[in-house]
């Protein structure tokens, strides 16, 4: 028998019921609050990140290369330490493997610092020669391979069996040219093994 069924029955007291009702609603309300509140974090952090300029950031950040791939922020930023205070520190990893790709981009409060962490090029680190240098500012629609321009034009092949076709032929020993005419390309009706039109 359901809830309804024991209300109308008068199994259930009605108390009760409007007991429940009550307790659901400010379940609802305490879950509004909470859905307020988070918005308005959320909306604080991102405000604070609309004033940084990325290309002031990029100026106090640098690239590593070479970084061991058993290696930790926290081992990074000890290994940097000697040359300022580290905002960020970022190891990149695969994206679906989750493996590190073995660079870092290391962030610094300031550009001096930049400039100190650069004498680190070519420090030992877990064994491995770091590669310091300044992390470059990407310029957006730029791509040196040329990726995009022509996306989707002129790749791979016609699928399928041949629909047949003729294409232009001239007489190799006529020089003007005057004799052209036509000649059946590679796969048109009738060329082939085992050629059933039915």
């Amino acid at each position: 028998m359901s809830e309804v069924e024991e209300i109308a029955s008068g199994g259930l007291d009605l108390g009760a019921a409007d007991a429940e009702i009550e307790e659901m609603q400010k379940k609802v309300q305490e879950m509004e609050e909470e859905a307020e509140k988070l918005k308005a974090l959320t909306d604080s952090v991102s405000d604070a990140g609309d004033g940084v300029d990325p290309e002031e950031v990029d100026k106090r950040s640098v690239y590593v290369g070479n970084v061991d791939y058993g290696s930790t922020p926290e081992e990074l930023q000890e290994h940097f330490k000697a040359c300022g205070q580290t905002n960020r520190i970022t190891i990149l990893v695969d994206k679906y493997t989750g493996n590190p790709k073995g660079f870092a981009y290391i962030e610094f409060a300031d550009e001096q610092t930049v400039q100190n962490s650069l004498l680190l090029n070519g420090s030992l680190f877990r064994g491995r020669q770091l590669k310091v240098t300044q992390k470059r500012t990407n310029i957006p629609g730029f791509n040196v391979k040329g990726k995009g321009k022509a996306k989707g034009k002129g790749k791979g092949k016609a699928k399928g069996k041949g629909k047949g076709g003729y294409m232009m032929w001239s007489d190799p020993y006529d020089s003007w040219g005057w004799d052209y005419g036509y000649m059946p390309v590679k796969g048109y009706k009738g060329y082939g093994k085992g050629y059933a039109p039915y």
